[in-house]
């Protein structure tokens, strides 16, 4: 597989913002994309009654709205919690080979050229009892991307997540921070500047302009 893995600092960070801007660039681009996010959280229910991953439905369309069935999205849950919580409230588990089956083989059946797997949470929130999102993404070995806020809190917790990763033996591709409209421009360039001084990797700043996303692909 080619492509990344995408986790977040925290939670609410702009994962699939992040994730969706970069799939759809790689279509402009004629790439082959499979975006798949195989757990989440805090689903609502549908006019059927079946939940909905409303992340999921966003990075299948944003790659271009081929992928059916488990290729959207394996695990949905109603409770808002991290995905082991939420399992446990659902009386089930969630089946870590299973999710990584269903990534190769979506790759494989789209002939995908970028794959984008998008977690839950943060690196260390937990999916079983012995695994959490650096497990699923170790199993996968894709490069990861980091997504951050852009605003105050972010030098630390990106910092911190970068260590993290590359102490689990993985490369970070890249630090997004997601810059949203309140936040401040200058403040987000000066901790763009702090975390480089820190870690020497490429960090950019996404806003309304996702051609900057462009040098992330192949």
């Amino acid at each position: 597989m080619k492509g990344y893995f995408i986790t977040g600092t925290d939670t609410d960070v702009g994962k699939t913002y992040v994730t969706c801007a970069l799939a759809r660039r790689a279509l402009v681009h004629g790439h082959k994309v499979f975006a798949f996010k195989p757990i989440e959280t805090g689903c609502a229910a549908g006019p059927n009654g079946e939940l909905v991953g409303a992340d999921q439905e966003l990075l299948v369309n944003a790659a271009g709205g081929w992928q059916q069935g488990p290729y959207r999205g394996l695990y949905r849950f109603p409770l808002p919690a991290a995905p082991l919580v939420a399992a446990e409230a659902a009386q089930t588990t969630i089946d870590l080979a299973r999710v990584i089956q269903t990534a190769h083989a979506g790759v494989a059946t789209h002939q995908a050229a970028v794959t984008l797997v998008e977690g839950a949470g943060g690196w260390r929130v937990p999916i079983g009892p012995d695994a959490d999102m650096s497990t699923l993404a170790c199993n996968l070995a894709l490069p990861v991307l980091v997504v951050a806020r852009a605003g105050l809190g972010t030098i630390n917790h990106t910092l911190l997540t970068i260590e993290t990763i590359q102490r689990d033996g993985l490369a970070v591709a890249g630090v997004v921070l997601s810059r949203r409209a309140t936040d401040d421009l200058e403040a987000s360039q000066s901790n763009r500047v702090q975390i480089t001084r820190r870690w020497p990797g490429l960090v950019l700043i996404l806003d309304a302009e996702s051609a900057i996303l462009d040098c992330l692909l192949p």
